[in-house]
């Protein structure tokens, strides 16, 4: 059995051997030509047809990676604002003003959401033959009058960084030598200091003299709801020009204006005169302002506003005042009067800015006020506040409180931004009107 083995593997393998040649042999194909004595062979296999035509390559080589979409940082947009809403901030100016400034915001290519001017320079003050500069440049003037006042900006951006990099390409000469050359993210890095305000001064354009500031619509609109510094919301109690005009910032700068008479009613008698409100609220910003006890700033400043602006300040704030209970101010008089009873005083006070609410509550909490009776019986503490005759005393002290380290932190980020030679030179020109003052 064992030695047929080895002949039945051989029989296999022949057999395998026999199967590959007759499938070699069914690709080929023998032709005899009968009026030729020769036999000629061809072969016509599969690798004798003619090459399939190729698609010519038309993808570019990708030197780069696709750029991914750009995602947009922009807030979601108001509801719109009724026509009428915030009317009161829309204060007239001269045609030949307003197109002066709206010439000088238009100036620049970096974005702007929200612009004022604000100041001396475009509204009138005792002291000043304002607007100087305007007239000037209405009568076709180029000279600048180095005694003229700067016109003074606010501009609200929404990315510093970004505006400040066009903004030193267009006009580099805006800015300090150590400025350009640590460029755009320090100075947004130096602006957010203190009350976040990034200032450039002594800028000639259009034939005037500039200062401005720059700040983040979200630091503006923080400030205006809750008086974090009061450094922009406080120079916006007073009359402004808006320029570019934000439905988010007109709507809190209605709140910044709301407050600011609440603010005011409770440091006020029972009655007294429209000019006491004027230079209560104008006085908010200048309150622990280290500027006012040192002799660079006109100790007659509030004053001189009120006096010359008083129908700004009237247009401003008339509407506001009327509309809160226990007031009453004729349209025609100009003589207020308001209800001192503790529980009309106490719905100011509760509606005050979150800031000063809190510093006020702190300061009642030091002289044993605590809070374990707003806990216990809320409505009962804010009336028995209201009726402290001390609050008008301690809402004061609390607004020094909140203005003055934001104005001492920017005064010396003054000499960052500014530079030491206009620091001297807008320093010399602030003690000339100390002196005057």
């Amino acid at each position: 059995m064992s030695s047929l083995l080895p002949s039945v593997a051989r029989s296999t393998a022949s057999k395998r051997v026999c199967l590959r040649l007759i499938v070699v042999r069914s690709y080929a194909t023998e032709t005899h030509n009968a009026s030729s004595s020769t036999t000629t062979t061809t072969n016509t296999t599969t690798t004798d047809l003619p090459p399939l035509p190729l698609k010519p390559n038309t993808t570019k080589p990708r030197l780069y990676p696709r750029p991914r979409p750009a995602v947009s940082h922009r807030h979601p947009p108001l509801p719109k604002l009724p026509a009428s809403f915030g009317k009161n901030q829309l204060l007239p100016v001269s045609n030949s003003t307003r197109a002066l400034l709206e010439s000088i915001v238009a100036g620049f290519d970096a974005p702007i959401r929200y612009a004022f001017a604000y100041g001396s320079g475009v509204f009138e003050q005792d002291g000043y033959t304002i607007p100087s500069q305007l007239n000037s440049v209405a009568q076709g003037k180029t000279d600048i009058d180095p005694n003229a006042p700067m016109l003074d900006f606010i501009f609200a951006v929404t990315h510093p960084a970004h505006f400040h990099s066009i903004n030193m390409q267009q006009h580099p000469n805006h800015y300090p030598l150590h400025a350009r050359v640590l460029g755009s993210s320090y100075v947004s890095r130096v602006q957010n200091a203190g009350p976040g305000v990034w200032f450039n001064a002594y800028v000639p354009m259009n034939g005037v003299t500039i200062k401005y500031g720059v700040t983040t619509v979200d630091t503006l609109c923080s400030d205006l709801l809750n008086w974090q510094s009061l450094y922009v919301a406080g120079r916006m109690h007073k009359p402004l020009r808006i320029i570019k005009d934000d439905a988010r910032v007109r709507l809190t700068q209605q709140v910044n204006l709301t407050s600011a008479v609440r603010a005011a009613l409770l440091t006020l008698p029972e009655e007294f005169v429209e000019t006491d409100l004027f230079e209560r609220i104008a006085g908010f910003s200048y309150s622990g302002d280290p500027r006012m006890v040192l002799p660079i700033e006109n100790r007659s400043k509030v004053g001189n506003i009120v006096r010359k602006q008083s129908p700004q300040f009237k247009e401003l704030y008339h509407r506001l005042v009327v509309g809160l209970p226990g007031v009453h101010w004729p349209v025609d008089g100009t003589r207020i009067q308001q209800d001192l009873s503790p529980h009309t005083r106490s719905a100011h006070l509760r509606k005050l800015p979150s800031n000063l609410l809190k510093h006020v509550k702190e300061n009642y909490a030091k002289q044993g006020q605590r809070n374990l009776e707003l806990e216990a019986d809320e409505s009962a503490y804010w009336v028995h506040l209201a009726g402290d005759q001390n609050l008008p005393k301690v809402i004061t002290e609390e607004v020094s409180n909140i203005v003055r380290y934001p104005a001492t932190i920017q005064s010396i980020k003054g000499v960052v931004s500014v530079g030491l030679g206009k620091t001297l030179r807008y320093g010399g020109a602030k003690m000339s009107k100390w002196w005057r003052g």
